[in-house]
């Protein structure tokens, strides 16, 4: 059962600990995907995605430009 208004919705007890459930999951394999995405340089990562052709030179720039301000990759380096 699923009640909505504009500032609440209410769901059943089992809806909610499947809810739950769902996200404990995915943060889960979330932190594990993101703790292992990029391990190789940054020079690399870019060149790789160079190699392939499909992204154009503004969205290299970008990826690069975003790679090199992450905090994510800075703590890994």
């Amino acid at each position: 059962m699923l009640v909505c208004n504009m500032d609440t919705v209410t769901i059943s007890k089992k809806e909610y600990k499947k809810l739950v459930s769902q996200a404990k999951a995915y943060e889960k394999l979330a932190k594990g995907f993101f703790e292992n995405v990029i391990k190789d340089p940054i020079d690399d990562v870019v060149l790789d995605f160079k190699k392939t052709r499909k992204y154009s030179s503004d969205f290299i720039e970008d990826l690069e430009r975003g790679l090199r301000k992450s905090t994510y990759i800075k703590s890994k380096t």
